[in-house]
């Protein structure tokens, strides 16, 4: 995972590959509800989209992201963004099963967004799905993690809520929404504990 391109599809929700087609759509999904973003870098108008996915762009092209825009099957309208990011590749030694596989054995899912009318549609249920499957299930990672603003309640709730587990906070740890150096709320999920968080997830999105 890293410069491929590839698509993951839901019922309700399309992850597609992040492009510069997208601007538009995210411009006008960000600015429906500018409250909601306290806490995330999102972007706003065309000048940020542009520079929000050309970085996002640049950080795929380096192999250490893989964005999408997240777009309503229903009517192709773009609803959000995602990612996953920070993706750490081990060093296996000689001898290992692992030795020399090219999936990432590590990745976070993070620069998460949605527009307001996504907001408890289960949307958010849906695309965290798709993804974890896709770590877990096509790539075999061993861990997946997920870092929020420490401050951010409805966030920590959310991950929380499909059995992410809390790790501790990191102080001074990721730039905020305004440039500032926040405190970040790690939570992670292993391999183990995939099958019992894919049935909670798959029991969410059932009562959405």
């Amino acid at each position: 995972m890293g410069r491929e391109a590839f698509v993951l599809e839901g019922k309700h929700v399309r992850l597609e590959p992040l492009e510069l087609r997208h601007v538009n759509g995210l411009v006008v999904a960000s600015a429906i509800d500018t409250s909601l973003y306290q806490w995330s870098p999102v972007p706003q108008g065309n000048a940020g989209a542009i520079t929000y996915v050309q970085t996002a762009l640049a950080w795929r092209d380096s192999g250490t992201a893989v964005p999408f825009a997240i777009v309503r099957v229903d009517d192709g309208v773009v609803i959000g963004s995602t990612r996953f990011w920070n993706l750490e590749r081990w060093s296996w030694p000689q001898g290992y099963p692992q030795h020399g596989r090219q999936n990432p054995d590590a990745c976070e899912i993070g620069y998460t967004w949605f527009a307001r009318p996504a907001i408890r549609t289960g949307a958010n249920t849906e695309a965290k799905l798709l993804m974890l499957t896709h770590a877990f299930e096509a790539l075999q990672v061993l861990r997946v993690c997920f870092h929020t603003d420490s401050r951010n309640q409805r966030s920590r709730a959310a991950l929380e809520r499909i059995g992410g587990k809390f790790e501790g906070i990191l102080r001074a740890h990721r730039m905020a929404a305004d440039y500032i150096p926040r405190d970040s709320a790690r939570y992670s999920i292993v391999a183990a504990e995939w099958p019992e968080v894919k049935q909670r997830l798959t029991q969410l999105l059932e009562r959405a």
